[in-house]
């Protein structure tokens, strides 16, 4: 176990650094620069301002610089905005991100999984049909046209629903809906398949065959083994829904990472845009770890040698 760590810990070393190393490539590679404005500042200032936050300095020497910042943990200043940190748009928009998330999550899990079960068990009949109609819809329709469509019908006809904000239990319900609506269906039809691909082996068969009780034969041999390629999938999802929905959030007026994530992107903000990127990219590579981790406790069979 401590050698499979061990050598995790080097790999998702390495992939960050790439991250990194890509994503500052890419971003000084775009035409023009942070200070690019509609009205073009004067000469002097735009170099008073390269000169200040070091972007004169040979592009290596940026990206070493960079690089011993993260270690610190240290993401650097805003070139948008004066006295904010990179730190201090993560340590804000984190909390709203990942409160929406964490609900997110378990109306994820707590209603894709048992349709996927009742769809498997009622494999061809209408319960099977309905689940798969509402899984494909959730899978078909971006996450936007959910998101304008619920605000349309319980905001602006029924007025039931706030429409923006994370003011009380209310106003979670439209962004939860929205945010989640391709984690449930996904999950749900994968719950679906492997549960069916489970129930035809030779071993639960054999279960039957010694008389068991149905329902201990699909707790205790079929839904375990089932659980194994959702396990797979939940590590980037967990991930994705914690750090923010840019999309969702912005529908929403969320202040969450997604938010500021979306304006960086629209102001050249250089440090926030590989700020969030690796801070993402962290969450993401150490939220796959857990779930590697999380195998051999769903199936003993499952060795991280």
């Amino acid at each position: 176990m401590a050698r499979y760590i061990a050598k995790r810990l080097l790999m998702m070393i390495i992939t960050l650094f790439l991250i990194v190393l890509i994503t500052f490539i890419l971003m000084h590679s775009v035409p023009g620069g942070p200070f690019v404005r509609e009205k073009t500042l004067p000469p002097q200032v735009e170099a008073a301002l390269n000169e200040k936050y070091h972007l004169n300095d040979p592009l290596p020497k940026q990206f070493f610089d960079y690089v011993k910042g993260i270690l610190r943990f240290d993401f650097g200043p805003s070139l948008k905005y004066t006295g904010k940190t990179v730190n201090d748009f993560i340590s804000n928009g984190f909390p709203y991100s990942a409160k929406l998330g964490g609900i997110t999550i378990l109306f994820v899990l707590l209603t894709a999984i048992p349709l996927g079960i009742v769809a498997a068990l009622k494999n061809g009949k209408w319960q099977d049909m309905v689940v798969m109609a509402i899984a494909t819809i959730g899978i078909t329709i971006p996450s936007f046209v959910i998101a304008s469509v619920l605000i349309y019908i319980f905001s602006f006809r029924l007025n039931i629903l706030p429409t923006f904000g994370l003011t009380n239990w209310k106003s979670y319900i439209l962004p939860v809906i929205a945010l989640g609506g391709y984690s449930l269906s996904f999950v749900a039809r994968l719950m679906r398949s492997s549960l069916l691909e489970v129930m035809g082996q030779d071993y639960i068969r054999t279960a039957r065959a010694k008389g068991l009780p149905e329902v201990r034969v699909i707790t205790k041999h079929a839904l375990r083994n089932a659980l194994i390629p959702v396990a797979t999938i939940l590590g980037p999802t967990i991930a994705n829904l914690l750090t923010g929905s840019f999309v969702i959030e912005k529908i929403f007026a969320i202040p969450g990472m997604g938010k500021h994530f979306v304006e960086s992107i629209t102001n050249r903000d250089y440090t926030v845009i590989l700020g969030f990127t690796v801070f993402y990219a962290a969450f993401l590579i150490a939220m796959i770890f857990i779930v590697d981790i999380f195998y051999s406790m769903i199936d003993p069979r499952i060795k991280l040698e």
